[in-house]
């Protein structure tokens, strides 16, 4: 099992990589290509943020609302009890 240092060095050697990637197609390749990585990239990131409304949407419509609290069921204490309890 690998450590939790050395998937934090592949994971930070990803991320740099990916920026280097990203930055080189929207900078030093065709205006053609860079307009469409950024499309995709909109794209991708309003997909993403729609999804999460969607599955908070699903979540919320699908779970049963909860069952309400019988209050008369709870115990209670005097306030007697409760200074007899904070003094010992």
């Amino acid at each position: 099992m690998p450590s939790d240092k050395s998937v934090g060095g592949i994971l930070l050697l990803i991320g740099v990589a990916g920026i280097v990637v990203y930055g080189y197609l929207l900078f030093l390749v065709d205006p053609a290509i860079s307009l469409v990585i950024l499309k995709l990239t909109a794209f991708l990131a309003v997909a993403m943020i729609l999804a999460i409304v969607a599955w908070i949407g699903y979540t919320m419509a699908t779970t049963p609302p909860p069952e309400p609290i019988d209050v008369s069921e709870t115990t209670t204490t005097t306030p007697a009890e409760d200074t007899n309890q904070s003094k010992a």
